[in-house]
């Protein structure tokens, strides 16, 4: 898929623009940052084709006229005047061209009279997962789509369309719009494949490092999938429509096509669903990781301590300040020759003494001791 270019917001900050409440139905409230529309037309028939930029409206009707199939493109909805005057020359509803400019709209298909409009997400992987609406009017012979900004996965359908390949200029625009869509699924699959990438690497620093950095790509790597779930999952229900609804400018060969469609969406969900808990096992594993590494810390401190204790208690005692001559008993070792070896000695022999302790109980070393084979 073509990168596209960073906007203001990430998908996480994106700020919509919604008419006021209390509006009028069909009322166009456009972005003042979204991009200007760039128009481009491709028509078709089975002997010929063209390709063209336009900068009018008007100069549409030429081509609509002439040729059997013709893709009009809007690359940004940020002049209100150009959708109104595209949705009067298509007559295109006015709800409908709400929606177009309200680019908050989840997956759907919605009919009227003499058109089908249709909302789709398209994702895109830069420092985090981003969705595009792409707004779809289905029509006889036309399809008209609206992007947020240039920059699509519609590049192979251009390239078929001008090759002339398979069936692309032989079939009505029902086909093109079920091209347009299939190519729109078809894009999820090498992002979720560099999102699988992503995770390993991640699992990888979560088992080695496990620190707060590593933690925080995890929770980012979360909210990614959370964005690409919202994206996918009213997918289901939009392709499930256009296959088993007969519809008007779709005929039954054309249906047959968007159940593919319909396929790799459930396959497209089943790898975010096992994504996410992927992401979830290693915010466990990283949780597992910090407890176990608090855990041989404290361990570690714990025979520290503990071996300490009898030095401690050795210590003590010869530090007692009895008097020798008062009586035998009063410390007579205070009086031997090797007093302070002995000492020192003791001190030694109750910490090698407690750590070969340790160590047989496994507390230490070599780990805990193997079970004694049951008996016959």
């Amino acid at each position: 898929m073509t990168a596209k270019h960073h906007s203001r917001h990430s998908e996480h900050e994106k700020v919509y623009h919604r008419p006021p409440p209390g509006s009028a139905p069909g009322t166009l409230i456009t972005d003042p940052n979204a991009a200007q529309p760039r128009m481009e037309v491709i028509a078709y028939g089975p002997d010929n084709f063209v390709r063209q930029s336009i900068k009018d409206v008007d100069e549409v009707k030429a081509f609509r006229d002439k040729w059997p199939v013709t893709w009009v493109n809007v690359d940004g909805v940020g002049d209100a005047r150009t959708i109104e005057r595209l949705g009067a020359m298509f007559h295109l509803h006015p709800l409908a061209l709400e929606d177009v400019v309200n680019v908050h709209q989840r997956a759907k298909l919605e009919s009227y009279r003499d058109q089908h409009f249709i909302v789709i997400r398209m994702m895109s992987l830069n420092e985090h997962v981003e969705t595009e609406q792409v707004s779809m009017f289905l029509a006889e012979g036309v399809v008209l789509t609206f992007q947020e900004k240039p920059g699509d996965c519609f590049d192979p359908v251009r390239e078929r369309i001008r090759s002339g390949v398979q069936r692309m200029r032989t079939s009505g625009a029902d086909y093109l719009a079920y091209a347009l869509l299939d190519a729109v699924v078809d894009a999820c699959y090498p992002l979720l494949e560099a999102f699988g990438e992503r995770l390993d690497t991640l699992q990888d620093e979560v088992l080695e490092l496990g620190s707060r950095r590593t933690i925080l790509k995890v929770h980012d790597a979360k909210r990614d999938l959370r964005v690409l779930r919202r994206a996918v999952w009213p997918m289901r229900e939009l392709f499930n429509s256009l296959y088993r609804d007969p519809l008007p400018y779709i005929s039954d060969e054309t249906r047959v096509y968007f159940r593919d469609c319909y396929d790799h969406t459930i396959q497209v969900m089943d790898l975010v669903e096992t994504y996410r808990e992927i992401s979830s096992d290693l915010t466990d594993v990283y949780l597992s990781s910090v407890s176990n590494r608090m855990n041989e810390i404290m361990k570690v401190l714990t025979v520290i301590s503990t071996v300490f204790m009898p030095l401690t208690f050795v210590a003590g005692i010869y530090g007692m300040n009895f008097d020798t001559s008062r009586s035998p008993w009063n410390m007579p070792e205070l009086k031997w020759y090797l007093g302070y070896p002995f000492a020192l000695g003791l001190m030694v022999l109750c910490v090698l003494a407690m750590l070969l302790f340790f160590r047989r109980r496994g507390w230490i070393g070599g780990g805990a001791p193997k079970d004694k084979d049951p008996p016959a």
